[in-house]
């Protein structure tokens, strides 16, 4: 059972580079992200070039670098084989806005992270047991919240600029893994609630959770963590069912408590039910492989009532997603695969009450680029009723709220190329319609042109 301890090692701290136009600083952060983006550009063609690229005669290739830093002399070969196994990360995102919204301007927002992983076997003879520990940074300025002053993050990586424990905890897999337990300080999002096919986008809302879990209740999801104990049990190699405990502390969300897991500020518990079926996972099966998960959480916490005055105990929601491999390439992973999400919260304790998703995500794409990937997909986040109809009334809007957006919405659509094993770029673009909703007002739709580069060190 992996352990992982995130380690950061380096940040670079980004400014609004549309907001801040005068001083040294802004004009460095200015230059920074246009070469970002131009660098994104500039690498296109070569994704094609090492495509075409021909090992010389009579020569024995090397197996290909998992990562930026490689095997550091064997180093990290042997800690591995001591049971300590290294891992660290970059993210990077960078944006124009060039139409609509609250204005436009460009950002650049990033992540870095880095983790050990301790495996309990190889250490002290326990079998299945594995230590979790991971620091996370993040630094930049996002478009969404700074520029176009939407709900759906444009920048997946943005948002809470500040060095953090993001995991200390004990995972136990027992029964050959059949059952899985974890105890300690974690995000719950880790096992519950998430579509990894949804990180062939760069919006938040696709990657890698629907906005209004975490939106409507104290669920949180990476880089945030809290304590928890999470059991999942596999009834068949198919089917599994999760659930567990989870602290609510919004405060833990503090850059003061980044690193104070036992700070005070505990509100109530969040009680999460999933039941996962993942057709075509068993050993022979030749079933187009697929997952499918519908869910309800429960949170005891105390809170405002929206829309109206009072408070209320207990906040709940019911999620289900799928998606879905249609058309296979071959026997590797080459081939088409939907996918669809929906989420309802009530109107007594909900921002967003109903959440819709659905997009096609194409991975290998022309000849000898089967690890590259084009994605297509659209959003909906639906605001309370309730609460337009408050700001409607405050605001003295003729027509009332129904004169204000009902959603927002995003549509994306993004080339992910896979330039080695430890390197990949998204090239992106992004349409917000309504972008103004949750401010309730109305505001332009948005445009916004840009990309992500992911790296394993």
């Amino acid at each position: 059972m992996p352990l992982r301890l995130s380690v950061v090692i380096h940040h670079v701290t980004a400014r609004s580079l549309a907001a801040r136009k005068g001083g040294a600083l802004a004009h460095y952060l200015h230059l920074h992200a246009r070469l970002t983006l131009a660098t994104l550009l500039i690498l296109l063609p070569v994704a094609g070039a090492h495509a075409q690229e021909v090992a010389p005669e009579k020569k024995v290739s090397a197996a290909p670098r998992e990562t930026l830093t490689g095997d550091w002399g064997g180093l990290r070969t042997r800690l591995k084989q001591a049971g300590v196994t290294v891992r660290a990360d970059y993210v990077g995102e960078a944006f124009a806005a060039v139409d609509g919204g609250q204005r436009q301007g460009s950002a650049y927002t990033q992540q870095l992270r880095a983790s050990l992983d301790f495996d309990m076997d190889r250490i002290a003879g326990l079998s299945g047991g594995i230590v979790h520990v991971t620091i996370n940074d993040r630094r930049g300025v996002g478009l969404s919240s700074d520029i176009v002053g939407n709900r759906l993050p444009i920048q997946e990586a943005a948002g809470g600029n500040y060095t953090r424990l993001s995991e200390l905890s004990y995972e136990q897999n027992i029964a050959n893994g059949r059952l899985n337990l974890r105890l300690g300080y974690f995000a719950m999002g880790n096992d519950l609630g998430g579509m990894i096919l949804g990180c062939n986008f760069v919006n938040a809302a696709f990657c890698a959770h629907p906005l209004s879990e975490s939106g409507n209740s104290g669920w949180y999801n990476y880089p945030n963590a809290r304590w928890g104990a999470a059991v999942r049990y596999r009834i068949r190699p198919d089917l599994a069912l999760r659930t567990g405990v989870y602290q609510v502390n919004p405060r833990l969300n503090d850059p003061d408590n980044a690193f104070r897991p036992f700070a005070g500020g505990t509100t109530g518990v969040l009680l999460p039910l999933e039941l996962e079926y993942d057709p075509g996972i068993a050993p022979g099966s030749h079933v187009l492989p697929g997952h499918y998960k519908i869910g309800a959480y429960y949170d005891t916490s105390r809170a405002a009532r929206r829309g109206e005055q009072g408070m209320l105990r207990g906040r709940y929601g019911v999620y289900a997603l799928a998606d879905q491999m249609i058309l296979r390439e071959g026997t590797g992973n080459r081939g088409l695969s939907v996918f669809a999400q929906f989420t309802a919260n009530p109107q007594a304790s909900a921002q967003i009450t109903h959440w819709y998703a659905a997009g096609l995500v194409k991975t290998g794409t022309f000849a000898g680029r089967d690890a590259d990937s084009i994605s297509i997909g659209i959003v909906h986040a639906q605001v309370n009723p309730r609460l337009r109809r408050v700001a409607a009334d405050a605001q003295d809007i003729p027509g009332g709220y129904a004169a204000l957006p009902v959603g927002e919405t995003a549509i994306e659509m993004s080339y992910g190329i896979q330039l080695r094993r430890w390197l990949s770029i998204r090239p992106d673009v992004q349409y917000i319609l309504d972008p103004g909703a949750f401010s309730y007002r109305r505001t332009n739709d948005a445009l916004a042109l840009g990309g992500q580069v992911k790296m394993q060190f």
